[in-house]
């Protein structure tokens, strides 16, 4: 009897036990839940921006008659320094690229520009949409663009445009995947992400989809295959300039493009996904309501655009990850004189900086 007793009693303790650690269980599963949620939530999902004026225009010289600056990608430096690589058009609708760098946003209007033509390496071939950020596996500098393939140039100096190397091409030809969904577009607007094993390769058709290659991170540039449709809509819908993000160092990701809306004017939609090879899901996509567009982008020295067009956001880092703070939220963008008008190539773009508000970003 006394032997029983002691048995039933070790039983009950060992229950409570068992109970306690269940419970235990469930607020460290809980609270892990309500942290997920957090993080989930991270993304607002309505956006509202402010911009300045037109920030960076074209800066003709006796050799380059250029009529818009356009298409920028921006990065900042381990020292701090602002670089922002571009497309110029000139009169004769030849399209280049160019560069401008600056400690601070209020000196990006008076900052020179260096035309990188004049760099022997890529001389004056067609070049345009251009992509730069940090390869750190390397200890390189990637500069991404348009020569009718996807291409890259590298330098181990970003403050030397003349240190980039002769363009190489990610893709010898166009996939086959690309050939048969273009239509009457056009394959373009490349775009580079890593996470810790793989590369990935985006781009646009101007025909409503968003394709992706991949590769190895340790056989990246090489190698990319795989050529995939991710996303596709109306050809309005998902037109050009996209641009994918790591979102503050998580396991979530933001793909944003391009779209051309009811009027005529660009707008940002943006997408998530849990990994680079999730389903993206929709986040702002509505003209109405955008990621960036007129709808939502305020202009306190008097609205100078009605596109908010092909951009990127200011990331937190340099490095292939492509991560961005959502606390700090600010897109580069083209945008125009909404009476201007004519050939495409001399649409007078000029780039302007929207921050979003309650972001505290600062320019």
């Amino acid at each position: 009897m006394q032997r029983t007793l002691r048995t039933r009693t070790l039983g009950a303790l060992a229950a409570l036990a068992a109970a306690a650690a269940l419970a235990a269980s469930m607020l460290t599963a809980g609270a892990q839940t309500t942290e997920d949620a957090v993080e989930a939530q991270a993304l607002p999902s309505t956006f509202n921006w402010e911009s300045t004026g037109a920030l960076i225009g074209p800066k003709p010289n006796s050799s380059h008659n250029v009529v818009s600056a356009k298409d920028p990608t921006v990065v900042q430096d381990a020292n701090g320094k602002w670089h922002v690589f571009f497309t110029v058009a000139n009169t004769a609708g030849n399209w280049s690229l160019a560069h401008t760098s600056f400690n601070d946003w209020s000196q990006a209007g008076s900052a020179p520009h260096t035309f990188l033509d004049t760099n022997p390496n890529i001389g004056s071939r067609y070049a345009a949409a251009p992509h730069v950020f940090y390869f750190e596996p390397q200890g390189l500098w990637y500069l991404v663009y348009q020569t009718g393939l996807p291409s890259y140039s590298t330098t181990s100096n970003i403050d030397d445009p003349g240190s980039w190397s002769a363009p190489r091409n990610f893709q010898s030809s166009m996939p086959d995947i690309v050939r048969d969904n273009i239509g009457n577009g056009h394959w373009l607007d490349y775009w580079v992400i890593c996470d810790d094993a793989m590369c990935y390769l985006f781009s646009a058709d101007d025909n409503g989809h968003v394709y992706r290659a991949q590769t190895t991170l340790g056989n990246f540039p090489n190698g990319f295959t795989n050529t995939q449709i991710v996303l596709q809509d109306s050809k309005n819908n998902l037109f050009e300039g996209g641009a994918v993000y790591n979102v503050d160092g998580t396991d979530d990701y933001m793909l944003i493009w391009e779209s051309i809306g009811s009027d005529g004017a660009r707008y940002y939609r943006a997408y998530t996904a849990g990994t680079l090879t999730s389903q993206w899901q929709p986040l702002a996509t509505s003209q109405n309501a955008p990621f960036a567009g007129a709808a939502n982008v305020s202009f306190p020295g008097g609205a100078w655009t009605r596109d908010i067009s092909h951009g990127e956001l200011l990331r937190s880092g340099r490095d292939q990850t492509m991560t961005i703070d959502t606390d700090n939220l600010q897109l580069l963008y083209q945008g125009r004189d909404p009476n201007s008008g004519g050939e495409y190539s001399q649409l007078p773009y000029r780039l302007g900086l929207a921050t979003l508000e309650g972001g505290g970003g600062s320019c």
